[in-house]
């Protein structure tokens, strides 16, 4: 396969490849992706690591993908909602792991209507003064005079926590979450000879531990933590293990994998663009504007898939039926037109919260009101302390072109 940066050349529009992780380790998408929109915004890559498959690039062509959900199918037993994967088994030697958001309606309705309740803004109200106990107890124990790894001490650690309270996870084993969360969303890992079995290792290990807090939690009063919500409702009391564990991974990587790479965003950005972060220091209702603009600008999942179920025209493409269709959210946050010079980190955009990341529609995502509240915290209590992060060393990017993150990044705190 070509690298990123060859690809980066002059070459045909048949052999671009944007699920190249090269290109995703080395933050080198930009040009492609400009590319696709200008030249071929609904482009058929022929060969991949993946297979062949169909890419959606620009933000109109992606939002009616997501506003035809009869035509486009999130359903597992076609694939799911990765690039990983042509049937009911991602991988070869997989059991499916069916879960809500790769389901079409009614299957999806039902399950998705019992976790909601965790999401709503009651429950936002309920949880926002534990959100900002904990935000502000840990920036307190950050060190002032030295760099650390704004990963592991602020991204992983409050996104983590927030997980172990969302499932009432016994908080000694947090770290757990992190560990299973980063193989589970490993699309790589997945087709890897050797990482694969241990990938599947790390899922089972989640799925014997979640086993015995569902146990725990069936024989107690009714809760409103996650695992207990499942276990009370019509719609998903009688799981099969392979279910529960996909609804598992889908809240786990779902409320960890995205907003903890957000949150490493707003390091970068308070890096790249500080002037923008001195207009929302110097006004500071300017923050639930710059917190949807760094979930545009970063877009933690850089990808959602598709599959047609009929034959069908998109972008004046002929696309016939079960054909892989990957929906390019990092692309469509970047549609100048939609969102003039998009490639930029604006505080004040006036249109941000229009951004794909959460997706659109019916799939649209269950959690975006807590990722709002928790960047939203973050921020309100770094400006509190008149601080923001500085990058000092190039970060440690993940390399896959699912999740759109970072493994380390080396900060040090800076007085505004």
């Amino acid at each position: 396969m070509a690298t990123a940066i060859k690809l980066q050349g002059d070459v045909p529009l048949d052999r671009i490849d944007v699920t190249d992780a090269t290109l995703w380790q080395q933050e080198a998408f930009a040009p492609l992706f400009a590319r696709l929109r200008a030249e071929d915004p609904v482009h058929f890559c022929p060969e991949s690591p993946f297979g062949p498959y169909w890419s959606v690039t620009r933000y109109r062509d992606i939002v009616e993908v997501e506003s035809l959900p009869d035509i486009y199918s999130s359903s597992w037993e076609y694939g799911g909602i990765t690039v990983l994967g042509d049937g009911p088994t991602l991988v070869e030697g997989e059991d499916p792991m069916p879960m809500f958001i790769a389901m079409d309606r009614p299957q999806h309705t039902a399950q998705r209507r019992t976790v909601a309740p965790a999401f709503t803004p009651s429950e936002m109200e309920r949880l926002s003064g534990s959100i900002r106990a904990r935000t502000s107890a840990l920036l307190d124990e950050l060190p002032r005079d030295a760099a650390f790894d704004w990963v592991d001490r602020v991204s992983i650690e409050l996104t983590t926590g927030m997980l172990a309270m969302l499932f009432d996870f016994p908080w000694e084993d947090r770290r757990k979450l992190t560990t299973w969360s980063d193989w589970m969303g490993d699309i790589e890992a997945a087709r890897d000879p050797v990482l694969g079995p241990k990938r599947m290792e790390a899922i089972w290990e989640a799925g014997g531990y979640f086993m015995k807090l569902w146990q725990e939690r069936q024989a107690a009063a009714p809760a409103p933590d996650l695992i207990s919500m499942m276990i009370h409702s019509d719609a998903t009391k009688d799981m099969t293990p392979q279910e529960y564990l996909g609804n598992l991974i889908l809240l786990i990587v779902g409320g960890n994998d995205t907003t903890r790479n957000t949150m490493s965003g707003l390091a970068m950005t308070a890096t790249d663009y500080r002037d923008e972060w001195l207009k929302v220091a110097a006004d500071r209702s300017l923050i639930p504007t710059a917190a949807q603009e760094l979930i545009r600008w970063q877009t933690p999942l850089a990808h959602m898939r598709r599959t047609t179920k009929v034959d069908t025209v998109l972008g004046g493409k002929a696309i016939p039926a079960r054909s892989k269709i990957v929906m390019w959210y990092m692309s469509g946050n970047r549609d100048e037109e939609l969102f003039p010079d998009g490639e930029r980190f604006i505080a004040d955009r006036p249109n941000a919260r229009r951004h794909l990341a959460f997706g659109y529609g019916i799939h649209r995502c269950v959690g975006a009101r807590l990722a709002e509240l928790q960047l939203g915290i973050l921020i309100e209590e770094l400006l509190d302390r008149q601080l923001l992060p500085t990058v000092v060393e190039a970060p440690t990017r993940v390399a896959s072109s699912f999740v759109h993150g970072y493994r380390r990044m080396m900060v040090e705190l800076r007085p505004i």
